[in-house]
């Protein structure tokens, strides 16, 4: 282990003296009076290493797990079993350290993986390609906004509101760089409204973004919304990759580009992250796609092999032809995807769908009977769907009250009073009985 060793006030004198001006003050001296703090960071004093350990196992103490309680929280992130096969092979030195896993020469296991995880991909979503993952689902969702853009340069595209509120703002914050206008198209009953979504749509319109199911848990009618886009507009849906087992498969809804969040895929919930973005497309945005695509070649001599065919970032073409700023792929965490789609197989997504939307069903049949809970919508789900509570019992105070009683009930959605629940493969029909019961006693309670 080396030793570090601070600079002495010689050498920054020397090195000041290299650049050119007498103080390290003068280098801030481009930076606006008005954008300074002005005084020094208000730091606490330092304090033995023994006693912030101590500190900060007291701030973990405070932290509650998927382990600690019977959740149901959802809204993007999922409490679904991940087998120990998972564990073991991303603990491997081979996928867990290597700073460049893409280099031929060295890295053929590595890049195996992402060949396998972009078949994958491609099978599960019905489209031809698929890249080697991106961050998550919003920066994925924002991208393939980027990728509309180069593709046909229009002016505006049009989002649904059942996509979700973090993938919205995430794309009007890419949307503002490159001046493109975020038009968003209300719900009605649950789904995307039909008749905003056709009036919206015009020969402006660069892309349409829907989420199937959507944020509040409805499926979406992909093919029809799908069917409103104009000539060169691209079509992007946001998927959960648990429901493609059972979905008709975005490729064929007419969708051009599938982009979704990969968390429920052999990731665990490790406090919101990381995770990884899954993107599939049509060929014919083979070349304008994010990130990194790997491919499957032979040797001079002939043998199998892998290498990264397309890289479509600034540090591997010139900066003007670059379609992505993304750096990397969360080839880890896609790794655990792969492999808990491997270890599911064929039949084993679609019985995991199956088994979700009967206990989701069940779960919102009995949530729904306790007095004054009603259906935030009537439209089918499939792991998801959202309740509002009674006027006088107000969502976070009933959520507290669940709490309380070792059962996160779900994600809480105060401007409609109203929860989004959430189920996977963990919830036993004993647990969403014992959620019904206790929502209820808490429902009464607040309202008494």
């Amino acid at each position: 282990m080396s030793t570090y060793t601070a600079i002495t006030d010689a050498d920054r004198e020397a090195m000041l003296a290299e650049i050119g001006v007498d103080t390290v003050e003068d280098l801030f001296a481009p930076i606006p009076q008005e954008l300074r703090l002005g005084r020094p960071l208000d730091l606490p004093a330092g304090r033995p290493e023994q006693d912030v350990y101590k500190h900060l196992r007291e701030l973990a103490a405070k932290n509650v797990s998927a382990e600690d309680e019977v959740t149901f929280l959802g809204g993007g992130m999922y409490d679904h079993y991940v087998p120990a096969l998972i564990d073991m092979l991303m603990s491997r030195s081979e996928f867990l350290t290597p700073y460049t896993p893409y280099q031929p020469e060295v890295s053929q296991g590595g890049l195996q993986v992402m060949f396998e995880y972009q078949t994958a991909i491609s099978e599960l979503t019905g489209l031809p390609v698929a890249n080697a993952s991106v961050y998550e689902g919003p920066s994925a969702l924002a991208s393939a906004g980027y990728l509309a853009k180069l593709a046909n340069g229009k002016s505006k595209f049009v989002i649904s509101a059942g996509v979700h509120p973090h993938s919205i703002e995430t794309l009007r914050t890419y949307a503002h760089g490159y001046g493109v206008e975020v038009v968003e198209v209300p719900l009605r009953d649950g789904v995307t409204d039909p008749d905003a979504w056709a009036e919206a749509i015009d020969d402006e319109t660069g892309a349409l973004f829907f989420q199937n199911p959507n944020f509040y848990g409805a499926v979406e009618d992909a093919t029809a919304l799908t069917s409103a886009k104009r000539a060169g507009c691209v079509a992007i849906a946001a998927y959960d990759p648990i429901v493609l087992g059972i979905l008709k498969p975005p490729g064929q809804c007419g969708v051009d580009v599938c982009i979704g969040e990969g968390q429920p895929l052999g990731n665990r919930l490790d406090y919101g992250g990381p995770s990884f973005g899954f993107f599939a497309a049509t060929e014919a945005y083979l070349r304008r796609m994010p990130g990194r695509i790997a491919g499957e070649t032979v040797d001079a001599d002939g043998r199998r092999g892998f290498v990264l065919t397309l890289q479509t970032r600034e540090q591997h073409i010139r900066r003007e032809k670059a379609t992505s700023n993304i750096c990397t792929a969360q080839a880890l965490n896609a790794l655990g995807g792969v492999v808990y789609l491997a270890w599911l197989g064929r039949q084993g997504i679609v019985e995991l769908g199956e088994l979700l939307l009967q206990r989701t069903h069940y779960a919102r049949q009995a949530l729904t009977a306790i007095p004054g809970v009603e259906a935030l919508h009537d439209q089918p789900v499939i792991r998801e769907f959202a309740v509002t509570l009674p006027a006088g019992a107000p969502v976070a105070d009933v959520v507290e009250r669940c709490a309380a009683q070792g059962i996160n009930p779900g994600l809480a959605l105060p401007e409609q009073n109203a929860l989004l629940v959430a189920i996977t493969e963990q919830r036993s029909r004993e647990e969403i009985d014992r959620l019904a019961d206790v929502l209820g006693r808490a429902v009464s309670e607040v309202t008494a």
